[in-house]
């Protein structure tokens, strides 16, 4: 199976598009011969640059590639790069479906993800829930390099290809450098409100970590209101620096593979973090580890919820709370987020 060339989509949020990362990353270890060209949007291209028969190709979304007009370009202009052996589709949306229906047309094989939709609306329905653990998302999307005729064997084997150690003196200006003592990564926003630990709670786990001598802490977010909460909240803090906003993706991740680990809700900094090497404390509220989301390969112990009979209500945490009260997050104590942390950390 050398020389062959193979087409993957994942054109979606970063978080979805960060666990393909396992999977990629298995192929080039395992089939070095076969050439990847990963299709996604611009976001992406740092989560791939170091993968050796891995080559990036951003969609632009905005641009020529929107509409359905765009779609056929994107065909075309992928159709341009040369034939494809196989069709990876990790997405399963729209635009992939016209585009890997016209490469079948062209005699692509073609292989598509199942997303195990009915396993996944048994989990969240309100009644007689079927609360068991789902195929994790990084599997479904072997599954589909397995079903093009590359069965992977060392996925789970995944060594962080993000983790690069480096100099962070040129981050002086906005984190402590040389480092000194335990760093904790804090990333408390998430896209939806069912997935978001409130965040005058979470302002009680960063006062009590931040009273260690030993602790400093970063704050993660994205550019503008989420950075300005941040930086009101890092303000006059000795031990307490905000990132957001200030840094590109793979400057993140440089400064994410120092921290001693990092606590997310379920989000993409949980999967970035992930991928940078760390261990993650995450918090999760209407949405729940067994849907397949959780971060690959980390310790389920560290993930931080409660028990209630409506969890999870949602795949995604887009939906309401049907109870009004949000108690599946509102109920989780921040002792038991720190408590957490200082025994991973031995402090």
């Amino acid at each position: 199976m050398s020389n062959k060339k193979i087409l993957a989509f994942r054109l979606s949020a970063l978080g979805d598009v960060a666990m393909t990362v396992p999977v990629l990353w298995a192929m080039s270890k395992e089939y070095p011969d076969v050439s990847i060209t990963f299709v996604s949007k611009g976001f992406a291209g740092p989560l791939v640059k170091d993968l050796h028969n891995v080559t990036f190709f951003r969609v632009d979304d905005k641009g020529r590639h929107s509409g359905f007009i765009g779609i056929l370009r994107l065909y075309a202009d992928l159709k341009r790069l040369g034939s494809w052996d196989g069709i990876a589709d990790l997405h399963d949306v729209l635009r992939s479906k016209i585009v890997r229906c016209l490469f079948s047309i062209s005699g692509s094989k073609v292989s598509v993800i199942d997303k195990g939709r009915k396993g996944k609306k048994a989990l969240t329905r309100k009644r007689n829930k079927k609360l068991v653990p789902l195929k994790h998302s990084v599997i479904r999307y072997s599954d589909v390099f397995k079903s093009l005729g590359y069965p992977l064997n060392g996925v789970e084997k995944y060594k962080p290809n993000l983790l690069v150690n480096p100099d962070l003196l040129k981050y002086s200006d906005i984190i402590p450098s040389p480092k000194n003592g335990h760093w904790i990564g804090i990333a408390p926003f998430a896209k939806h409100k069912g997935k978001m630990y409130p965040i005058h709670l979470m302002q009680k786990v960063i006062d009590d970590l931040a009273s260690l001598d030993s602790v400093v802490i970063l704050l993660f977010g994205g550019r503008g209101e989420e950075q300005d909460k941040l930086e009101q909240l890092a303000k006059g803090k000795k031990n307490i620096y905000s990132v957001a906003g200030v840094l590109k993706l793979d400057q993140e991740l440089e400064v994410m593979s120092n921290l001693d680990l990092m606590i997310t809700m379920d989000s993409a900094n949980m999967h970035l973090a992930t991928l940078s090497g760390i261990p993650v404390i995450s918090v999760w509220g209407a949405t729940h580890p067994f849907a397949g989301f959780y971060g690959w390969q980390q310790d389920p112990n560290n993930a931080i919820q409660v028990d209630l009979y409506c969890r999870p209500c949602s795949v995604y945490g887009n939906k309401p709370c049907y109870r009004g009260d949000y108690a599946c997050l509102n109920w989780i104590e921040p002792s038991d987020i720190s408590q957490r942390v200082l025994k991973i950390l031995d402090v």
